[in-house]
């Protein structure tokens, strides 16, 4: 047992378990705070790294539009955005143009208001002429058609009801729609035709601006820019005209004939189309401010009347017809 005297015997005590580099060393303290630092500076470099790739897409939209993918080839232009906004142009191929025409002037299309000889013979105008400058008075079945054959094109449309205005534009996001307030009925007719003969060289000239005009028939309280507009086709499809307490087409008529004649340029045509030709009111309205002498008969049918309008400076200002078509106006 000699061997043992030498051997020494530690006993630690539970109570004082406590290591070199425990919790409450001046090293574990230095150690939490170095890890706090870290992840206060990583956080910083986060928030700096995405405000400069934000700030990156808003000062380049087109490297931001490149990082869609193919996302960005579906967005939907926003209103005012589409081609003819662009100043591009173009308007529909042939063929998808004579397939919708087609379509909506068949028998079978319940949605159509007007016959199918009315629907092809102004998409028979609108196909020379569109894209174009197209003002439609009045709203109805037909309303998405003009707007899709002038694709490219500027339509504008106006009608007396300002909640189906409203209703429309609902359906139809992107129509340029607005109400007419019409101050005149069928009833009126005969009394406003007469004052407006009379007032031909003056407040009811045929070349003028609508805009400050006295005369009871002009349509004086559109949006401004409108009047400022080359209209390249106008179609009188309304107000309505069924009815002696209807507004009647008068207004509608004598305003498109001034707009024709008040276009500027040399040479400047305006087609004019009036449907429902047939009623008394549409005939002897046309026949006194857009003149038969203007009709074409090839792309006429009973219901529907097509003008070419001339304006420009060589435009008489004192009669809307010359002798012989003012007295085929005034027999009628």
């Amino acid at each position: 047992m000699k061997g043992l005297s030498g051997a020494k015997l530690l006993v630690v005590h539970p109570s004082s378990n406590k290591s070199p580099g425990g919790a409450g060393s001046p090293g574990a303290v230095l150690g939490a705070r170095r890890r706090v630092c870290a992840a206060v500076f990583l956080a910083c470099f986060a928030c700096v790294s995405l405000a400069t790739t934000l700030l990156s897409a808003a000062r380049d939209p087109g490297a931001a539009g490149a990082s869609g993918g193919a996302a960005a080839a579906f967005a939907v232009p926003a209103r005012g955005g589409g081609a003819a906004a662009a100043g591009t142009g173009e308007g529909l191929p042939g063929y998808v143009f004579d397939a919708l025409v087609q379509y909506s002037s068949a028998g079978g299309n319940s949605t159509a208001s007007m016959p199918g000889a009315d629907v092809r013979a102004i998409a028979a105008v609108l196909k020379r002429r569109a894209p174009c400058n197209l003002l439609v008075f009045g709203l109805g079945g037909e309303t998405p058609l003009w707007r899709a054959l002038n694709h490219g094109g500027r339509t504008v449309f106006l009608d007396e009801n300002q909640y189906y205005v409203s209703h429309l534009e609902g359906r139809h996001p992107g129509l340029e729609a607005y109400d007419v307030a019409y101050t005149t009925t069928v009833r009126e007719f005969p009394v406003l035709l007469d004052a407006t003969r009379a007032a031909r060289a003056a407040e009811c000239r045929p070349v003028q601006n609508l805009l400050f005009s006295d005369c009871r028939l002009a349509i004086n309280d559109l949006p401004n820019q409108l009047y400022d507009v080359s209209w390249d086709v106008i179609l009188v499809d309304g107000p309505r005209g069924y009815t002696a307490s209807s507004p009647g087409r008068m207004s509608a008529i004598f305003t498109a004939g001034v707009l024709a004649r008040t276009r500027a340029g040399e040479g400047a045509t305006t087609d004019v189309l009036v449907h429902d030709y047939e009623r008394e009111v549409e005939r002897a309205c046309s026949r006194e401010f857009l003149c038969e002498e203007n009709r074409v008969a090839e792309t006429s049918t009973r219901s529907l009347a097509h003008f070419v309008v001339r304006g420009g400076s060589a435009v008489r200002r004192d009669s809307f017809c010359s002798g012989a078509g003012a007295g085929v106006a005034a027999a009628h």
